[in-house]
C-alpha cells in the first residue's frame, strides 16, 4: 500500500494584541472598575501575563517594548520610586502626570513590573498594549480548546489539499535562501510503502454467545459477549453529590449499572450495603469517611470488605473529582467509580456497558485477552515469563513554575495473558524528565543500606501474582523528546539493571527499551482517498498501518504505527523508537506485538493509538496530580519537605535534566497509595 507524507503544518494559539486593561477584564470576566482585586485575581493575572511582551502607548510614536516580569504588590497610587541620587521619592501617579501629561485612571490596580527584578520599572496597565504575534504557551481552558479544534480539525483529504496549496504558495523554488544552500523542495508529498497488520482475535468467556471476536476496522462491541474474567462486587455503597439527582433516581441508576455488570459477566450484588446518601460537595471528606466507616462497621461483623464506591457527581464539579480520588486511593483504600449527572439521567446502555468495563478492571477482573496470548503464540513473550512496563512523566503546565513533575510506572501482573497492570506514581523535581524513583537506596538505622524503587516493587508484585520471575523485560517509555533519548536510556536502563540485581546477584533478564512518541508532525495519507480498501469511515488510513522505511531513521530501529481507527480529523500515527533490544526482536515481531496490545486497552472496545502500558502510565500520572495539595501561594510553590518521591525514602542521585531548576530538588512526596489499590487498575 502506498502512502503520502506531509511537511510540518501545526496550529497554535496566539495572545490577542489588546490593551492590557481589556485583556485583564476578559481574563477576570468582569468590569475592571467594579471592585478591587482579590488575591486570587492577582495570581490569575500574574500567571497569564508573566513573560508577555507589551508596548507603551503614552509616548506617541515611541512604542518601546518591554517583557512583563510580574505585578507590584501595592496599588499604583501607593507606588513611589527615587528620582535622584539624594533619594528624593516621587509617586508613579505624579511622575506620569508631570512627565507625559497622562492621568492614571485605575490607581487602585497594581502596576506591571517590567525588565529585571533588581531594578524595578513600573508601568500602569492602562499605558500598555500586548505586542502582536506572540504564541500563547500556557494552558487553554475547555472553551478555547474546543474553538481551536473546530478550526484545526480537518478530514485527511482537506488537510492534504491545504498542505499542497501552502507549499505551492510558498514558492520555495524562488526562495533566495533555499537557492543559496542548494535546497530543492518537492511540491508533491513523499510516497512511502506501508503494510497493514491484521487485527488479533480476542478471547471472551465461554458462557457468552460469542466466545471469540475478530475486531473490524479497529472496533467491536460487547453484544453477546461476557468478560473473560468477571470481577466480584459483593459489597458496595453509593454517595450522591448532585442536587439534581433524587435518592430514588440514584438507586435506580445503581440497579441498572449492577445489572449491566452482571450481564457483562461480573458477580455484582444488586443491593448496596447501605442505602444511597446525598451530600454537599464541600463535605466530601467528612461524608466519605463517615459513610465508609459505617459500611465497614456493618461488614466487619461478617468479616467482609467493601469492594466499590459509586459516586454521582454534578456535571461541573470543580475540585470534587480530584478530592474524592485522593481520599479513596490514598486514605481509605477503596476503588471508586464516578458518574456524571447527565449520564445518570440518560442511563444509555452504551454508557453503562463502558462503565462496566472500567469497574471490572478496578476490582481485579479482565475484560478480554488475546487468543494468541492464551495459546502461547506470541513470539518472544509467550515462551517464557515476560513483564511489560509502561512509563511516563507528566510536567506541570507552562506558567506553573514550581509544581513538581509526576512520574508513573505500570507493569503487567499476569502472564501469559498480559492484560492486568499495577501502577505506581511519584513526584519529582519540576520539569525533570528522568524518572528518579525507578531504583533507589537509602540508609536504614537498623537494616543499613536498603534498596527499593518502582521497578523493584513491580518485579516483586509480578512474582507474587504469577509465581514466576520475569525472564524478559519490555519497557515502553512515553513522553521523551529526541534530544533526550540517550540520556533517558542510560539513566533508566541502569536503574532497571540495578533493580534486578538487588533482587538476586546474577539476575539480569534481557531488556527491550522502546520510546513511544505522539507529539510529532508526521501525517500519513492514503494514495487514493476513494479506495474503500485503503481508508476507514473517517477517510483515514486503516488501523494496523505500519511504515518502517524511507521516512524512518536510516540505521536505527524505528517505525510509525497507526493502530487506531480515525473518528474525526486526521489520525496521528504513533512513532516507536527501539533504543535498546537485548531480546533480539525482528521488526515484524515487535510491530505485531505492539499493534496487538493496542486491542487490549481496558476502557473501551476499540484499538487505541498508543500501546496500553504507556497509555495507563499516562492515566496514572494524570491521576496523581489530584493527590497533590492545591496551590496556595502567589508563586504556586510546592517545594518543601526533606525527601523526594513517593515514600519519602531519601532523594535519588542521578544526572540532572538540563531543564531542571538549579534550586534544591527536594519535592513534597505524594501521599502513598493504599496496598489494595496499587494491585488493581485504579487509574482506569
Amino acid at each position: 500500500m502506498g502512502l503520502s507524507l506531509n511537511i510540518d503544518m501545526s496550529s497554535t494559539a496566539f495572545i490577542e494584541p489588546l490593551p492590557v486593561i481589556d485583556f485583564v477584564a476578559q481574563l477576570l470576566n468582569r468590569d475592571v472598575s467594579s471592585r478591587p482585586l482579590s488575591d486570587a485575581d492577582r495570581v490569575k493575572i500574574k500567571k497569564a501575563l508573566r513573560g508577555v511582551k507589551v508596548e507603551v502607548t503614552h509616548r506617541g510614536n515611541m512604542r518601546r517594548k518591554y517583557r512583563i516580569s510580574g505585578l507590584t504588590s501595592q496599588a499604583t497610587r501607593e507606588l513611589t520610586f527615587p528620582v535622584d541620587e539624594r533619594g528624593t521619592m516621587k509617586s508613579v501617579v505624579e511622575y506620569f502626570y508631570e512627565t507625559y501629561g497622562f492621568v492614571i485612571q485605575h490607581t487602585q490596580w497594581p502596576c506591571l513590573q517590567v525588565g529585571n527584578q533588581q531594578r524595578a520599572n513600573y508601568l500602569p496597565m492602562e499605558v500598555c498594549k500586548i505586542v502582536e504575534g506572540q504564541r500563547y504557551s500556557k494552558r487553554l481552558n475547555e472553551r478555547q480548546i474546543t474553538a481551536l479544534l473546530r478550526v484545526t480539525c480537518q478530514r485527511p483529504q482537506e488537510r492534504e489539499y491545504d498542505i499542497i496549496e501552502t507549499v505551492h504558495q510558498n514558492a520555495y523554488h524562488e526562495d533566495p535562501h533555499a537557492k543559496e544552500f542548494g535546497i530543492k523542495i518537492s511540491e508533491k508529498l513523499a510516497s512511502v510503502e506501508a503494510r497493514i497488520l491484521p487485527a488479533p482475535w480476542l478471547k471472551y468467556h465461554d458462557t457468552g454467545r460469542e466466545k471469540n471476536c475478530l475486531p473490524q476496522v479497529g472496533q467491536w462491541n460487547m453484544m453477546n459477549k461476557k468478560m473473560v474474567n468477571g470481577g466480584t462486587v459483593n459489597n458496595w455503597i453509593c454517595i450522591n453529590f448532585s442536587r439534581q439527582v433524587q435518592d430514588s433516581v440514584a438507586l435506580r441508576f445503581c440497579y441498572e449499572l449492577s445489572q449491566m455488570c452482571y450481564i457483562s459477566g461480573m458477580a455484582f450484588t444488586p443491593e448496596p450495603v447501605l442505602p444511597p446518601i446525598s451530600a454537599r460537595p464541600e463535605q466530601v471528606e467528612k461524608v466519605l469517611k463517615t459513610r465508609y466507616h459505617d459500611a465497614m462497621t456493618k461488614l466487619q461483623t461478617q468479616r467482609k470488605e467493601l469492594d466499590l464506591l459509586i459516586v454521582i457527581l454534578p456535571d461541573n464539579n470543580g475540585s470534587l473529582y480530584g478530592d474524592l480520588k485522593r481520599i479513596c486511593e490514598t486514605d481509605l483504600g477503596i476503588v471508586s467509580q464516578c458518574c456524571l449527572t447527565k449520564h445518570v439521567f440518560k442511563m444509555s446502555k452504551q454508557y453503562l456497558a463502558n462503565v462496566a468495563l472500567k469497574i471490572n478492571v478496578k476490582v481485579g477482573g479482565r475484560n478480554t485477552v488475546l487468543v494468541d496470548a492464551i495459546s502461547r503464540r506470541i513470539p518472544l513473550v509467550s515462551d517464557r515469563p515476560t513483564i511489560i512496563f509502561g512509563a511516563d512523566v507528566t510536567h506541570p503546565h507552562p506558567g506553573e513554575d514550581s509544581s513538581p513533575s509526576i512520574a508513573a510506572v505500570v507493569a503487567s501482573q499476569d502472564w501469559p495473558e498480559i492484560t492486568k497492570y499495577a501502577g505506581l506514581v511519584c513526584a519529582q523535581a519540576h520539569r525533570q524528565e528522568l524518572i528518579q524513583d525507578l531504583f533507589k537506596t537509602w540508609q536504614d538505622p537498623v537494616r543499613g543500606t536498603v534498596s527499593g524503587g518502582m521497578i523493584k516493587e513491580l518485579l516483586i508484585s509480578f512474582r507474587r501474582a504469577t509465581g514466576h520471575k520475569p525472564q524478559r523485560i519490555i519497557f515502553y517509555r512515553d513522553g521523551v523528546s529526541e534530544g533526550q533519548f540517550y540520556q533517558v536510556l542510560l539513566y533508566e536502563l541502569d536503574a532497571i539493571r540495578k533493580a534486578c540485581a538487588s533482587l538476586e546477584p546474577n539476575y539480569q533478564p534481557p531488556v527491550t527499551f522502546v520510546v513511544v512518541q505522539k507529539r510529532h508532525h508526521t501525517r500519513l495519507f492514503a494514495n487514493n482517498h476513494n479506495d474503500r480498501n485503503a481508508v476507514d469511515k473517517s477517510g483515514n488510513i486503516l488501523p494496523g498501518t505500519v511504515v518502517d522505511s524511507k521516512i524512518c531513521h536510516p540505521t536505527e530501529f524505528d517505525f510509525y504505527l497507526c493502530s487506531h481507527a480515525g473518528i474525526q480529523g486526521t489520525s496521528r500515527p504513533a512513532h516507536y523508537h527501539v533504543l535498546w533490544d537485548e531480546n533480539k526482536f525482528t521488526a515484524d515481531a515487535l510491530q505485531s506485538l505492539t499493534n496487538n496490545l493496542c486491542y487490549t486497552y481496558a476502557r473501551c472496545t476499540r484499538s487505541v493509538s498508543i500501546v496500553p502500558p504507556a497509555y495507563y502510565a499516562h492515566l496514572a500520572a494524570f491521576r496523581a496530580r489530584f493527590y497533590m495539595e492545591p496551590e496556595t501561594s502567589d508563586s504556586g510553590s510546592m517545594i518543601s519537605g526533606p525527601a523526594a518521591g513517593r515514600g519519602g525514602m531519601g532523594g535519588s542521585a542521578g544526572p540532572r535534566s538540563t531543564r531542571a531548576p538549579a534550586a534544591a530538588t527536594a519535592v513534597r512526596p505524594l501521599p502513598a497509595l493504599k496496598e489494595n489499590v496499587k494491585r488493581v487498575m485504579f487509574y482506569c
